[in-house]
């Protein structure tokens, strides 16, 4: 197995269309024997899974990536880990022992970001104009005084028992997006919209405006002897299965006996209600 990690000074860099550097690592019994760091050929976005695939890459880790680069990765049969941050070979250490868990986004925190359509190279392409084509600058989907706009906010992220589970003012870095992309969570970025420059807002949001509501039928189980390995796993633990297209899956183990394990694929954050304090700190 090869493992992908895009790559600047020993961290996963965040942009995958922007990457230019992979570091790639071979796996063997689970076990990293060689790595390698590699140029990115002078390509970019969606071209960067043909050139993946070519060096038989098996699976890409990275920071975030727009929808018509996932697209091109599927086709070529590369699986995708995304919202990884931190050191590179962290990161592979994690995603082998099971604990790195695939968000499907593009900053460094999951608990409001969703995702980022990569900006292309056209110079005469207005990303608050664009209309979402592969490659191209993100698609605005929603309406207000900073929809299209790049924007930097500090938040504080609580639960309705007073209890943080996220903090930008924690890591003292605000996050950074596009407003009304589609990039964060909808009552986020719906509070966002409205915000000034400097202007503070407290938000509740229900489940149907995070990450929605508790789908039972994400619960699922299965006869240990039909998922080899699946006999050392314990409960409460974040693994990964593959869909017949070779798709990583987070789960969770819920449940298990000597004949069965039950799975939770839904997300943790998936039926609870959520606070945040934002801080609009700049408009870019």
């Amino acid at each position: 197995m090869k493992i992908a990690v895009t790559y600047e000074n020993g961290n996963v860099f965040q942009h995958f269309g922007r990457t230019e550097s992979f570091k790639i690592y071979e796996i063997k019994d689970g076990e990293i024997l060689n790595t390698e760091v590699i140029g990115n050929n002078g390509i970019g976005h969606e071209a960067l899974a043909g050139y993946l695939r070519s060096l038989g890459v098996d699976l890409l880790i990275c920071g975030g990536m727009g929808q018509g680069a996932k697209n091109a990765l599927a086709e070529a049969g590369v699986a995708v880990c995304s919202g990884a941050q931190g050191d590179a070979d962290d990161a592979v250490r994690s995603f082998l022992k099971g604990e790195l868990v695939s968000e499907d986004v593009n900053c460094d925190h999951h608990e409001h970001h969703q995702e980022e359509e990569s900006c292309c190279a056209n110079e005469e392409c207005d990303p608050a104009q664009c209309g979402g084509c592969a490659g191209c600058g993100p698609q605005i989907i929603m309406e207000g005084p900073n929809a299209g706009k790049t924007v930097r906010v500090h938040y504080r992220g609580t639960f309705d028992d007073g209890t943080q589970f996220d903090s930008s003012y924690d890591r003292n870095e605000p996050l950074e997006f596009v407003c009304g992309a589609g990039m964060m969570i909808r009552g986020f970025d719906e509070a966002v919209l409205h915000m000034a420059q400097g202007e503070s807002l407290d938000v509740h949001l229900m489940p149907e405006q995070a990450y929605g509501p508790y789908d039972p039928t994400a619960v699922f189980t299965m006869p240990i002897s039909a998922l080899p390995g699946s006999e050392n796993l314990e409960a409460n633990q974040k693994v990964y299965l593959q869909t017949p297209q070779g798709y990583p899956i987070p789960v969770l183990v819920k449940e298990k006996t000597d004949t069965e394990i039950t799975f939770d694929a839904n997300h943790e954050m998936a039926g609870k209600k959520l606070n945040f304090h934002i801080e609009l700190v700049e408009i870019l």
